[in-house]
């Protein structure tokens, strides 16, 4: 790698010397724009407005718009007057803790190399950094801008991170977010029991770009006269479910926790007696309410089957308080003490058929 600058990086009276390396590297295949008749190169020429004739390279300058709309021409020489590109130093200007820099501010990553004779300066800068969990903010002017960046350890490594001015990120300010939707806490427990059974350490080494390796295969075969993909690849990798809302949310997570191995069962059943407990606790309240109303109907069957059999046989009697016995067995403790009453009003009916039978005889 060839480093891209020079300097300082300064903190107090501690002065530790770099060398700045970019940290990342493109890896897409870019396209050349080609005649599609016969795949000639297709060149750009840069012309004026007025008359469209070409200009050469070394007669194009930088202008810049002012307030009141003027275009206004800066050379090289105005750029490299200004103050800060004499500057060759990192400075750092504090140290905060490290989860307070949210990641969304984070740009480009440069690797620092000590560039001193010996490495002690720059091995004590990375302890004291791991040691105490903060990142050191820095500025510095890298191809004639001021950047703000963050000094962090990556992989025993010192590394600059360049940072977004705040004004360069934009506020979140979307419509769809206006009236937020209501999730019952069920949902919640379930999306928590899938995200425990996804969770795994980051491995970035698992994940590949499937459209570069995908548009390299397509290249070769094209250069080779054939074609990388089969109809029938391609339509099994268009198939998809669609991007539409599920309609259930609850059973789309429950279905996702069990495609993972996971258990959805058992929170299923705690939420739905969170969640609908004061409602069966009413509804067997009015079941049992209707199944007081309902008694009072068949003791009054109870008792008018009695009065109207007693003068007649007694056998029929039995049979009659047997039944309505047994009617009464699945009902609750109340119709149990009516047919305990009404066998009651039997027993003396009985009682007086035996004192009768003695006065036939002795007649």
């Amino acid at each position: 790698m060839r480093s891209i600058w020079k300097g300082e990086v300064s903190f107090g009276l501690v002065n530790v010397p770099v060398k700045v390396y970019s940290a990342t590297e493109d890896h897409d295949l870019h396209a050349r724009q080609v005649d599609k008749k016969d795949g000639v190169r297709i060149r750009y020429k840069k012309v004026r407005d007025d008359n469209g004739e070409e200009v050469e390279f070394s007669d194009i300058a930088k202008a810049y718009e002012s307030e009141d709309g003027e275009m206004v021409i800066l050379t090289k020489e105005d750029l490299a007057s200004l103050p800060v590109e004499q500057s060759h130093e990192i400075e750092v200007t504090e140290f905060v803790p490290a989860d307070q820099v949210d990641p969304v501010a984070f740009d480009s990553a440069y690797f620092l190399e000590p560039a001193s004779r010996s490495n002690r300066a720059y091995v004590l800068m990375r302890e004291a950094l791991e040691s105490t969990d903060r990142l050191a903010i820095c500025t510095f002017t890298l191809r004639n801008r001021t950047r703000l960046c963050a000094l962090r350890v990556y992989k025993d490594i010192l590394m600059l991170q360049t940072l977004l001015w705040p004004d360069e990120i934009r506020p979140a300010i979307l419509e769809g977010l206006d009236k937020e939707a209501k999730v019952r806490p069920q949902e919640v427990k379930m999306a928590a029991s899938l995200i425990e059974t996804m969770a795994a350490d980051f491995e970035p080494e698992k994940y590949e770009d499937d459209y570069q390796i995908q548009l390299k295969e397509l290249i070769e075969a094209k250069a080779a006269g054939g074609e990388a993909f089969t109809v029938e690849e391609r339509e099994e990798a268009s198939d998809d479910d669609g991007d539409d809302e599920v309609a259930d949310l609850l059973a789309a997570l429950r279905a996702s926790v069990k495609d993972r191995g996971g258990d959805a069962d058992a929170s299923d059943d705690e939420d739905d007696d969170e969640d609908s407990g004061s409602g069966t606790k009413s509804s067997a309240t009015k079941s049992t309410k209707s199944s007081a109303k309902k008694t009072p109907a068949k003791k009054t069957a109870a008792k008018k089957a009695p009065a109207k059999k007693a003068a007649a046989k007694k056998s029929t009697a039995r049979k009659t308080g047997s039944s309505s016995s047994k009617s009464s067995g699945s009902n609750s403790s109340g119709s149990k003490s009516t047919t305990a009453k009404s066998t009651a009003k039997k027993t003396p009916a009985k009682k007086s058929a035996a004192r009768k039978t003695p006065a036939k005889k002795s007649a």
